[in-house]
This record gives C-alpha cells, structure tokens and sequence, in this order.
C-alpha cells in the first residue's frame, strides 16, 4: 500500500499537542505502518522530542524530521513577513512544503496541531482530487475573516460571495502546489502591501488557489469544535476557539477523549509547562 504523507508545523511550546493530533491519526487508522508525519519544528528540546518518538515506539509510524531555524530560507521569509503572537512565523513553513518532502511524495495532508482526529486518515488521503491543486473545508467565518466589521474591508483583495476555506487542514496535490509558485506570489504579495492588509498565509492562500479548489465534507475541519458538534460525528476536530482541550477546565468537543490520547502523563506536564511560561513572563524572567 501506498505511504500516508501529514505535515505539522509546531515550535517547542505546542509539542505536546502536536503528539496529541499523530496519536489520534494512528489510533483511527488501521494502516499504522503507512503513516509518514513530516514533522517542521522549531526549536524542540531533546526531552520533547523523544515525546514525539514514542509515536514510532508504540504504532510502528514514521517520523521525517526538519529543523526550519537551519534554513535560511524559512528565515528569511519569516522575519520578513507579517505575524502576530498567536499566530507565530511557523505559520509560513507550510508554505514551503514541496521544496521539504522527498521527489517520491506526491501528495500530502497538512494539519494544523490543535486538532484531533477520530476517523481513518486515509478516507481523506485516497480521495479523488479531481485535477485540483488542493482539498478543503469551507470556512464558516470566512466572509468576517477577509471583510472585518461591517463586511466592508478589503473589497480590492476579496468578494465575500467568493467561497473561502479553513487553511488548517490541507490536502495538497505536491506537483500542482508546486506550479502555483507560492513564493513568488508571496514576494510579489509583500512587495505591493497585499500580506500587511490580509489575514496572514491563509489569506494568502485562498487568494493564490480562488475557485481552484476542491470542497470537502465539513466533518473533516470541524471549526471551533464544541459539544454540540459531537452529534455530528466529525471526522477532524479543529480547536479554533478561546477554549482548548487541553485546559483543565474546558468545554470543547470530545475533550475527555482528547485527554487520553495526549495521555494524562503528558496532559498534566504540558499544563506545567503552560504555567511556567505563564509566570515567566509575568516575572520577565524571559
């Protein structure tokens, strides 16, 4: 059988969950043995990363790892590009995905890391892509995303009636995401003042592939996951909101389970984490 290509993007401070979301991807899966996550990170300490290598212990996957802080590249793009503090530069990296994966990948899911999935990962992998360049879910907020109050910004840049999807979860066609020369578009985005207006690479995004896009199921990005949406049997869970599981006290979707796939050792330790950097900055100890 042919391999399962998923990309994250994650520093040191979202290590934990970034275990959580390939521990769900190997657990809903039959095909353990397939799963390649092409891991891009920043920065990660050699206690987290062999966290993240348990993934290989316990299901048999591969992990591909690329430091993007040793890539002038990457550093380049992300000093120069806009970001803010939720959104770090890291969001750039995928971007650059065909120029990390190997000549034999063809086709790649991409992932956001505040995610858990409970569905076999190649039901989404394997589908028909019809020629397009990508496979997306429609974002429900996106006519607000690119518009602001009053749905009245950027109308140069964006038609709100023009259908606008979520760029955390990403199936990619390598060969044709190639074509679509994303980094000349971005250079020539920066330069004209586009990416200083726009809601950063998934803005970017939507205007680079407009009407060129293939739409998905929503149950494969299930946005700002609440319990209501349990009902539903979502196939990806995306913890877009204020409240994320792996909060104590939270009110997402499936957040028990959640906590049992990030397992209760590493919930509690990257909680302690959380908290020192909390109080670090607090004290600007750092």
């Amino acid at each position: 059988m042919a391999k399962l290509h998923i990309v994250l993007t994650f520093d040191d401070n979202f290590w934990a969950p970034a275990y959580a979301v390939m521990r769900s991807v190997c657990l809903f899966t039959h095909r353990r043995r397939d799963l390649v996550f092409h891991l891009c990170q920043r920065g990660i300490t050699d206690e987290h990363r062999a966290d993240l290598t348990r993934i290989e212990t316990e299901f048999e996957a591969t992990l591909v790892w690329y430091d993007l802080d040793a890539w002038d590249l990457f550093a380049d793009i992300a000093e120069r590009m806009p970001y803010n503090k939720r959104l770090t530069n890291i969001v750039y990296a995928r971007l650059l995905i065909d120029r990390l994966v190997g000549p034999d990948v063809e086709r790649v899911l991409y992932l956001d890391c505040d995610m858990l999935v409970r569905a076999p990962i190649e039901d989404i992998l394997e589908i028909d892509m019809r020629g397009l360049p990508i496979a997306a879910v429609r974002d429900t907020k996106g006519a607000f995303i690119v518009a602001g109050r009053d749905l009245a910004s950027n109308r140069d840049i964006f038609d709100v009636a023009d259908p606008y999807f979520n760029a955390g979860m990403i199936l990619i066609d390598i060969a044709k995401w190639r074509d679509a020369c994303l980094l000349d578009r971005l250079e020539e985005m920066f330069a004209d003042g586009t990416m200083a207006r726009i809601y950063y690479d998934q803005d970017f995004l939507n205007l680079v592939f407009r009407n060129n896009w293939l739409y998905l199921d929503p149950r494969w990005n299930v946005i700002d996951a609440r319990h209501s949406h349990e009902g539903l049997d979502p196939a990806i869970l995306h913890y877009t909101g204020w409240s994320k599981p792996w909060h104590v006290y939270s009110i997402v979707a499936f957040r028990r389970i959640y906590r049992h796939v990030m397992t209760n050792e590493l919930f509690y330790r990257f909680m302690r984490h959380r908290w020192k950097r909390w109080w670090q900055k607090k004290l600007r100890l750092r």
